[in-house]
């Protein structure tokens, strides 16, 4: 075989490689491309107990419960067409509160629950933090 056919051959077999790679890759991820479930996703998805997902929604208004350990937190996640209860043991991020959007990360429990090992709080693209804000109100620079 001369040294052309065998380039060619090499070539032709990494190629071969990458697109075998590729499909495994995308047959791996199947539906789990979306970045999240909303509350209304998740209950038509039908998702299995025990799957890992990221749930994302709005924390429902009065929804949020401190358990007496001091650790535990349970609220309920909403996208205004369904509702899913969320447990979470650990600390909270500080932009964390009723009526702000929140990604949580974790598994469904049965009965429909969802139980976050993670919880990721969203904000606006107009956030400023709270430090920040006051100050420029305090110069009056802030303009409505």
């Amino acid at each position: 075989m001369t040294a052309k056919n065998q380039r060619l051959w090499l070539a032709l077999l990494a190629v071969a490689a990458v697109v075998g790679a590729a499909l495994l890759a995308m047959s791996a991820m199947k539906d789990q491309a979306a970045f999240f479930y909303a509350p209304s996703d998740l209950a038509a998805a039908g998702v299995a107990p025990g799957t890992a997902i990221r749930l994302g929604g709005m924390v429902a208004v009065g929804s949020i419960t401190k358990l007496p350990d001091g650790v535990t937190t349970s609220f309920v996640v909403t996208d205004n067409r369904a509702t899913t209860p969320v447990a979470y043991r650990g600390i909270l991020p500080d932009l964390f509160r009723e009526g702000s959007g929140v990604v949580a990360e974790g598994r469904v429990a049965p009965g429909g629950a969802f139980v976050a090992e993670t919880i990721l709080a969203k904000h606006d693209e107009r956030y400023m933090p709270p430090q920040v804000a006051g100050k420029m109100h305090k110069s009056e620079t802030i303009q409505k």
